[in-house]
């Protein structure tokens, strides 16, 4: 299994590019990952009541949406390592409807600071390739969520189709790191790293037998763009 590049300090990387980090979101993706994740939440059956784990939240915006779209006794914890990304969603937060409902935590997805069966869903979108251990991942979101509760994994994958792929590989290879420094303070580097981590994550396939390994049941796949991105589904 590929793991995160060697030698990489993911957290800092992170916290550095975490002033760019939504404008860059919707360059790279011209606009696509929202509608990636409207179209995994339309598939989403939301308890009333809920507890929702939203890790690798980032800046909060699937926190948000998970709260806009569930009912006002749901709660939503937003977890992830670097302080500088949930220093810029806690003010998403604050300025929402839902300050009451959603909670920002720094915490490692490895080693979860919460009690086992503790949370109906959990969903990590464009986080689990970043982990340096997605099995110990896999691992933690099992251990935390209540027996018949629901993960969703929203990621980025590899297109099969031979004639996409190459330009795929020029896009994520080439291109995006160019934007990082056109648009994003000359942060080619940090661009270079979130190509090679999209590049050499498991196909989907892979990361879908992986989930049934860890103990997952029913897991579904939906692929978008021509395999540009895959949303995992899967009860406990």
């Amino acid at each position: 299994m590929a793991l995160s590049p060697k030698n990489t300090d993911v957290k800092a990387l992170f916290n550095t590019i975490a002033p760019e980090y939504d404008k860059m979101n919707n360059i790279i993706s011209f606009g696509t990952h929202k509608k990636w994740r409207q179209k995994v939440m339309s598939k989403m059956t939301i308890p009333m009541g809920a507890q929702i784990l939203d890790l690798a939240t980032g800046t909060a915006d699937w926190a948000l949406a998970l709260a806009d779209s569930s009912d006002e006794t749901t709660h939503v914890t937003g977890l992830d390592f670097s302080e500088e990304m949930l220093a810029i969603g806690q003010k998403k937060v604050d300025l929402s409807d839902y300050p009451d409902r959603i909670t920002l935590v720094q915490g490692d997805a490895m080693a979860l600071p919460f009690d086992d069966h503790t949370f109906d869903i959990v969903t990590i979108g464009f986080g689990l390739r970043n982990l340096p251990d997605p099995t110990l991942g896999l691992q933690e979101m099992f251990r935390i969520l209540k027996p018949g509760g629901q993960l969703v994994v929203l990621e980025t994958s590899q297109p099969d189709n031979r004639i996409i792929k190459p330009f795929w590989k020029l896009y994520f290879g080439k291109v995006m790191p160019v934007f990082g420094k056109i648009f994003a303070n000359g942060k080619y580097t940090e661009y270079q790293y979130l190509d090679q981590t999209t590049e050499n994550f498991m196909d989907y396939m892979t990361l879908g037998k992986l989930m049934l390994n860890t103990g997952f049941k029913k897991v579904t796949i939906s692929r978008f763009n021509l395999g540009a991105a895959a949303a995992h589904y899967a009860t406990k």
